[in-house]
């Protein structure tokens, strides 16, 4: 039996050059596409798939939330992670949402399809850079930390951050100035590629930060 899948980014464009990829392969088909979180839930629900492909940055509901409400409803339904997402935080926040596999953009189309093959047939697969991430963070090695392309200052303020505190708030815990605190935020946001400070608090919080 065919596998059914379920295309979720809000580029058109790569939906296209993603579905004519798999069309190549005779075992899986393509039954529906979503630009956005919302699309997704709606769409997988009513088309039931087998597998949801899944990018994490999009426009309102992010991949993580919608594959947690995904998750929640269709616990049996695969959810694949495809993105150029790969710090800890999105991993880690994204197999905790629910998610079966977790792969890059930049894999290649073997990679990709044997990854979709593999969740259908409820295994859990990620790609070979995610995997090395997922072992450092295990072994403690040099990635443990969450979000390790923030400096440790940018990581101590998204921390505060995330525990609520204010621009103000953080300058004084740190002594630090407020124009300081806007400038190292304006570096976070640009990292971890978020709009705004709710944006980043929900992806700080996500990865434990702001318990302390």
């Amino acid at each position: 039996m065919s596998i059914r899948v379920l295309l979720v980014d809000d580029h058109p464009l790569f939906r296209h050059g993603l579905r004519a990829l798999l069309d190549q392969a005779a075992d899986l088909d393509v039954i529906g596409e979503a630009g956005s979180g919302d699309e997704a839930v709606e769409s997988a629900l009513e088309l039931d798939p087998d597998v949801v492909v899944m990018d994490l940055v999009m426009p309102g509901v992010s991949g993580i939330e919608a594959t947690r409400r995904l998750i929640d409803q269709r616990p049996e339904m695969g959810v694949l992670v495809l993105t150029m997402s790969e710090d800890d935080g999105s991993v880690f926040a994204a197999l905790r949402a629910g998610a079966r596999g977790y792969v890059l953009k930049g894999a290649d189309g073997e990679e990709l399809i044997g990854a979709l093959r593999a969740v259908a047939r409820g295994e859990a697969v990620y790609g070979a850079a995610v995997a090395r991430r997922i072992r450092r963070f295990l072994t403690g090695g040099p990635e443990a930390l969450p979000f390790p392309e923030l400096t440790p200052r940018e990581r101590e303020i998204l921390d505060l951050l995330a525990s609520g505190k204010s621009n103000a708030d953080i300058a004084r815990t740190l002594f630090i100035s407020h124009k300081t605190v806007k400038n190292h935020l304006t570096s976070v946001f640009a990292k971890l590629r978020v709009a705004d400070r709710a944006q980043a608090m929900v992806r700080a919080r996500r990865a434990g930060l702001g318990d302390g």
